[in-house]
């Protein structure tokens, strides 16, 4: 037996509704997308320039064809990003036709966020309904590590609309079996690739799984028909990774979060097994490595929290993702239990099956990766998560006279209570009434489902939708609106308040490095006594966040800009794309985002500096030894600056003039 969905607005011609005319539906549907456009735009620009790292990137590629194609990091294209270069595209272009600003690079990202709440209520509602793709695509919106991203320039927001849309036409090509539906498909995770690369492959099991089971045709049709996806998804990708392959590798950037400049290397490796096996050279979650982040200390085994099946609700995450993780495993569960006799191409199975598979599957990858991890990556858990929500808590309402409908509701129920007081206990001072509205909340509905048991239903309907809701999206909501009025700058995001914890960069150090952290991921990095300009903070720059340089140091920047290739150079991404930002010129960063890509080469960098086409050199750390003595080449760069020029303070920083 299956769910009866509601009638589709399309599905008869009784329910079309005349030229002109809106359906109740269809007017919350503009009310939801309404809203959430103005809760994904509004201040838009208290988040700066959000990541630099990006931002520098698109502004690099409004100045350059050629970074534009390659993702540089700077109009002069000495490196690229550690990321193929398709969300930078849309902020490059704003910035070309608008400017350079925060509303030209971050309103893309807000009007993807709106595009992909639309998406996944059409994608829900095919199968199970109006009212479970409104639920749907309200739960995204305000689902607070999607609010983050939508608001913010990393890859992510792009990547979470490309797999909806690979799974929207995943579930055409369930419904007729046509193969242009599955080549779309396919285009959709090729685009993803060149988003984020491999983490798009995150939904592939699911739309496999799925289709394999309930697609039309026979087995080896099936087959068949996925491989034709695949190989659209090659195309789709293919073309630019080909490019990259045949240029010439010295007429083109650097390919960042590499240590042989190979778009292959940063997919297998950097972007790809390493970050589930923890093998990444150069990154930050390399065993050995020396961040500029610890001041000469080593990061532990695990930098980015211990890898585990509770991962997802430690501190840094459940708080973004986790308010109704636990209720959508529970509808899953049940809904494929309940459908387990349904016909083999029931759609409305293939749909709960595709959704529990892209959530079960990515939730057991982020929790057991190895590599780098960061607390925003969750976003892509939001729309299986959404939907599940939206399809579960619809198919038991419609059910709600049978028992299992109300033991689900019950137990989803509990555990969304339960979720939201271990959520609050990380924020204490965090608007109070949630702990205790969100608990009586449950406990009303609860007694209203045992009122139902008895045959005694008194409370209305309406009221009981508006406790569900309170119940449901009340912390969600709240701590959603807590991001857009606190707005987030640098390369960690972190969605609602910041929980009162050690972040997880700092498990597994010492208590004294994790006050040297502290120090570091303030204003600035203070360098030790007796080094040139020890004792003074510089830069107000980081590993992780680009602070806002000195007026008197950009003004030096732009004083004669145009002789030069780069007004300047420095160890990082990070600290350059500061600079760059603040003085609107290329500045080169040595090593890339970690500072550890071979990139430029010391004979190189060498030369560049002896034929004058580099200004200056600004030091924002101190250099250190690997744990065998060695320097890194970037370091020797540096050690080779500091060795044969002398240095100027200007405002805060020490600065080198390499012309001199």
């Amino acid at each position: 037996m299956t769910a009866t969905a509601e009638p589709a607005t399309t599905g008869t011609a009784a329910a079309i509704p005349r030229r002109g005319q809106l359906t109740p539906h269809r007017w919350a549907l503009l009310v939801l997308l309404a809203a959430t456009a103005v809760l994904y735009l509004w201040d838009l620009d208290r988040s700066g320039w959000a990541n630099a790292f990006y931002s520098a990137a698109a502004q690099s590629g409004a100045a350059s064809w050629k970074a534009f194609l390659f993702g540089s990091s700077d109009a002069a294209n000495s490196i690229t990003v550690d990321k193929p270069p398709l969300a930078l595209w849309l902020p490059a272009l704003g910035v070309r036709i608008f400017g350079l600003n925060s509303w030209s690079i971050l309103v893309p990202q807000a009007l993807i966020g709106v595009g992909a709440v639309a998406l996944l209520w059409d994608t829900v509602r095919r199968p199970f309904g109006e009212t479970a793709g409104l639920i749907a695509g309200t739960v995204l919106a305000l689902t607070p590590v999607a609010v983050t991203i939508f608001r913010y320039n990393n890859p992510d927001a792009l990547l979470v609309l490309l797999m909806i849309a690979a799974v929207w036409a995943l579930q055409r090509a369930v419904t007729d079996g046509r193969v242009r539906w599955l080549l779309l498909c396919g285009v959709f995770l090729g685009l993803g690739y060149l988003t984020k690369q491999l983490e798009v492959a995150l939904v592939i099991p699911a739309l496999a799984i799925t289709y394999l089971l309930a697609g039309p045709r026979s087995l080896l049709g099936r087959a068949g028909q996925l491989l034709a996806g695949l190989g659209a998804a090659v195309v789709a990708a293919g073309w630019w990774v080909l490019l990259v392959q045949l240029w010439p590798a010295g007429k083109r950037p650097w390919i960042g979060g590499t240590q042989t400049n190979s778009i292959l290397e940063l997919t297998l490796r950097y972007n790809g097994f390493g970050r589930l096996n923890g093998d990444e050279p150069g990154s930050t979650g390399s065993p050995g490595f020396v961040s500029p982040v610890h001041l000469g200390g080593r990061t532990s085994a695990h930098p980015w929290g211990e890898p585990g099946i509770g991962r997802l609700f430690e501190p840094e995450q459940i708080g973004g993702i986790g308010w109704l993780l636990p209720a959508a495993l529970v509808f899953g569960i049940a809904l494929l239990v309940w459908q387990a006799r349904a016909p083999r191409r029931d759609p409305q199975r293939a749909a709960v099956v595709l959704w529990m598979v892209w959530l079960v599957t990515t939730a057991l990858v982020f929790s057991y990766m190895a590599g780098i991890f960061h607390a925003y990556y969750t976003a892509a858990l939001a729309p299986s998560i959404a939907a599940v929500i939206g399809i579960g808590a619809t198919t038991c309402w419609r059910e709600r006279e049978k028992t299992w409908a109300k033991a689900v509701l019950a137990v989803a129920l509990v555990l969304t209570a339960t979720t939201s007081v271990l959520v609050l206990r990380h924020v204490p001072d965090y608007h109070p009434w949630l702990r205790w509205a969100v608990p009586l909340g449950a406990i009303v509905l609860l007694g209203w489902l045992v009122q139902t048991v008895r045959g005694t239903d008194r409370i209305p309907t309406p009221l009981i939708i508006a406790v569900a809701a309170l119940v449901a999206l009340s912390g969600p909501a709240a701590y959603s609106v807590t991001t857009v009025m606190r707005g987030n700058v640098g390369a960690m995001p972190i969605a609602g308040p910041v929980p009162r914890v050690v972040t997880a960069m700092t498990k597994g150090v010492g208590p004294v490095q994790r006050a040297q952290i502290k120090v570091a991921s303030g204003p600035g990095f203070l360098l030790p006594a007796g080094s040139p300009g020890g004792g003074m903070h510089l830069a107000g720059c980081s590993l992780l966040d680009s602070g806002v340089p000195d007026q008197q140091l950009v003004d030096l920047l732009d004083a004669n800009a145009d002789r030069y290739t780069w007004v300047a150079a420095t160890i990082g991404s990070v600290c350059a794309a500061g600079y760059q930002l603040a003085s609107g010129h290329p500045v080169m960063p040595v090593g890339g985002f970690n500072g550890t890509d071979p990139s430029p080469a010391p004979d190189e960098f060498l030369r560049l500096a002896l034929s004058k086409r580099i200004h200056y050199f600004i030091v924002t750390n101190p250099v250190h030894e690997d744990k065998w003595g060695h320097l890194d080449t970037n370091a020797l760069i540096q050690q080779w600056v500091q060795r044969n020029f002398t240095p100027t303070i200007v405002g805060r920083v020490m600065v080198y003039d390499l012309t001199t």
